[in-house]
């Protein structure tokens, strides 16, 4: 007898490290994906829309659909990400402009339909600023109930990326991410202090590319984000949002702790930092997260190219 699938929904912003992790998500036979919704982050709603439609077709899933989401943060002005991304959000690669039906239904009111659908084992992985799922959380009350957890690619313990304090995900809308964090869902939170363990080098990134068409486009897509990271001392992509995709199925390949986290909202220097009570001796009154801190890095890139093989 076949083992159930778990039924999984990917919040995302594409974004090159996204399309890694798409291609993972599609790649991993115990996922039933019941949907990808896209929002602004990385680049502009209009680019990360069509590239999650081309992605999920690229990979040859155009029974999944792909919803638009939030063009814009909560309340403060769009950030985005040209200058690791590329014009077009993939590091400047074309591809084929998908022929699937142009889902019209906002993102909120799709991700609460299947998670009605599902009944309480939806697992929602978000791996882009947080406002789709903050505005469903907003809409329907009931949906913090109907979710088994968010596992989101955000935040870190310790530093940042998009300023000291920041997480380029959390900065682009900590209102929404606040939302998030308190709304009672269990929560992963797959941030910097794991992610930033996971830098694959331009030769195994080189190796990965050999290994199919599939995997060279991942391979062309990260060379603008690589070039940004070897400018600022990093010779190696980290596999940031992959990360939040393999851990469902894969958990044994990460650590972490218990954790109270907050949101800073108010603060100028320390706007959008994911604050947790990990390191120190005052504690919250409350363990919202688990707090992935390590990985197993060569257990992981196993992981990935055996999965990326499969295409």
């Amino acid at each position: 007898m076949l083992e159930k699938k778990i039924p999984v929904w990917l919040d995302t912003d594409p974004g090159v490290d996204d399309a890694m992790a798409m291609a993972l998500l599609f790649a991993i036979d115990a996922y039933d994906v019941k949907g990808v919704s896209a929002v602004a982050g990385n680049v502009e709603l209009p680019k990360t829309f069509q590239n999650a439609r081309d992605l999920v077709a690229f990979f040859g899933r155009k029974d999944v659909p792909v919803y638009p989401g939030a063009a814009r943060p909560l309340f403060r002005e769009p950030r985005t990400c040209y200058f690791i991304h590329g014009q077009n959000g993939l590091g400047d690669v074309p591809l084929p402009a998908s022929d699937a039906p142009v889902e019209k239904k906002p993102a909120w009111d799709a991700l609460y339909e299947a998670a009605k659908a599902a009944e309480g084992e939806l697992t929602l992985i978000a791996v882009g600023p947080l406002t789709n799922v903050a505005l469903a959380l907003g809409k329907y009350g009931t949906l913090g109930k109907l979710l088994k957890r968010i596992v989101i690619m955000g935040g870190s313990a310790t530093y940042g990326n998009a300023t000291p304090a920041a997480e380029a995900n959390i900065f682009c809308d900590p209102e929404a991410a606040s939302t998030v964090f308190q709304s009672g869902v269990p929560i992963v939170m797959c941030g910097l202090d794991m992610t930033l363990k996971t830098v694959m080098s331009p030769a195994e990134l080189d190796e990965m590319g050999r290994l199919n068409p599939t995997a060279k486009f991942l391979r062309d897509a990260a060379q603008h984000g690589l070039s940004y990271s070897q400018a600022h001392g990093i010779d190696g992509m980290a596999l940031h949002d992959p990360t939040a995709v393999l851990y469902p199925l894969y958990p044994e390949l990460f650590s972490g702790e218990e954790a109270g986290v907050a949101v800073e909202t108010k603060g100028t220097i320390t706007y959008g930092k994911t604050v947790t009570d990990l390191f120190s001796d005052k504690q919250f009154p409350f363990k919202n997260a688990l707090v992935m801190l390590d990985v197993n890095k060569a257990k992981l890139f196993e992981t990935v190219r055996e999965l990326l093989a499969r295409y």
